[in-house]
């Protein structure tokens, strides 16, 4: 691949090597922002379910904005973006906390395009985190400091603010999807999967297309058994948009309390209900939503025998000027130099 032809910069490659597991938390992020958006809508209950919800949800970080913005935003008439940080906590494997990230996405949010860009960073990349002073994976962020140091480090990546956060656990996509009746997607082929409660080969799928419940949807979207990545992003995309689909058809409404509920059990973040209406002209656009996913090239890096995922300095200054324009920012904002240091052992477990 020719990493300076314009058209391969902002192609997927995801690393073969080590297993990415649990990226599929994020897959529904989207379509909750829709959710809690457009239950405003529905009647006074579900509004103030809702408000409830989001009320109990409510985690703020130590600032009143990111210090790339030179004043507070508006999400009503501002683009803002937000930072999903997927977690694996359980109660069954007592990991509740502040452990690592298994996913991360940065969302843009374009207020006059209505239009939606992701990144999702690859957990293992090698990054500088200012939180401990030093390169590490980007996933052990959020071990050294919950979601401000996770939030810190990747405006210190991208060069752009993080205006909001949402932290979700493993169990929301099963969870809603549960709620929401299932979804209709295509299964490639047969094979077997662990299901959340790490329990080998529970889901037995076979090929075709059907409709699937939350254990069996997320099964589909971890495996990379007869494939590998790349195909497996295709499937985590299908699935996003079948959760979307869902999620704003007119037979989900009497839904939406469950749903509700699944999302404020498995859910941190520093938006409020009002915040989180002013995404209703996002909703509102439902099935012609403009959602574009991108993420970082990069290669394998394995200094002293420990994996990292190195970005490629082009594809990621190119992904930056993406997020900015689309952010509609005048000028690149604090441009970072990363400090002369070398990746360095971590007392986290790997």
């Amino acid at each position: 691949m020719n990493r300076n032809h314009p058209s391969s910069r902002l192609v997927v490659k995801k690393r073969k090597k080590k297993r990415i597991r649990r990226r599929v938390i994020l897959a529904i992020l989207i379509p909750i922002v829709v959710l809690f958006a457009g239950v405003a809508s529905y009647g006074a209950y579900l509004y103030s379910k809702a408000d409830d919800v989001i009320s109990d949800s409510f985690e703020d970080v130590s600032r009143d904005k990111s210090p790339l913005r030179d004043a507070e935003i508006d999400p009503s008439i501002d683009n803002v973006s937000i930072l999903i940080i997927g977690v694996d906590e359980n109660d069954h494997r007592e990991n509740q906390g502040n452990g690592l990230s298994y996913a991360l996405m940065h969302a843009t949010f374009n207020k006059g395009e209505k239009s939606i860009k992701l990144l999702s960073i690859p957990r293992d990349s090698l990054v500088y985190i200012p939180e401990v002073a030093r390169e590490d994976k980007i996933n052990h962020a959020h071990a050294f400091g919950g979601p401000e140091a996770t939030i810190e480090t990747v405006e210190y990546l991208l060069e752009i603010p993080v205006d909001y956060y949402v932290k979700l656990n493993f169990h929301a996509f099963v969870e809603v999807i549960d709620a929401l009746g299932g979804i209709e997607v295509e299964v490639p082929y047969e094979f077997t999967e662990s299901n959340s409660m790490d329990k080998r080969d529970a889901i037995h799928l076979y090929p075709g297309k059907q409709v699937l419940y939350g254990e069996e949807a997320l099964a589909l979207a971890r495996t990379r058994k007869l494939d590998n990545d790349i195909e497996r992003g295709k499937r985590q995309q299908e699935i996003v948009k079948a959760v979307l689909k869902k999620t704003v058809s007119v037979g989900s409404v009497m839904n939406y309390d469950d749903v509700l509920e699944a999302v404020g059990n498995n859910m941190k973040t520093n938006m409020t209900f009002s915040d989180m209406k002013t995404f209703i002209s996002y909703a509102a656009s439902g099935m012609n939503l403009d959602i574009e996913t991108l993420t970082l090239e990069g290669q394998d890096y394995q200094p002293n025998g420990i994996y990292y995922y190195q970005l490629d300095p082009y594809a990621l200054s190119e992904v930056k000027s993406t997020l900015q324009n689309h952010l509609e920012l005048t000028t690149t904002v604090n441009s970072n130099t990363t400090p002369e240091v070398n990746a360095s052992g971590s007392d986290i477990s790997y």
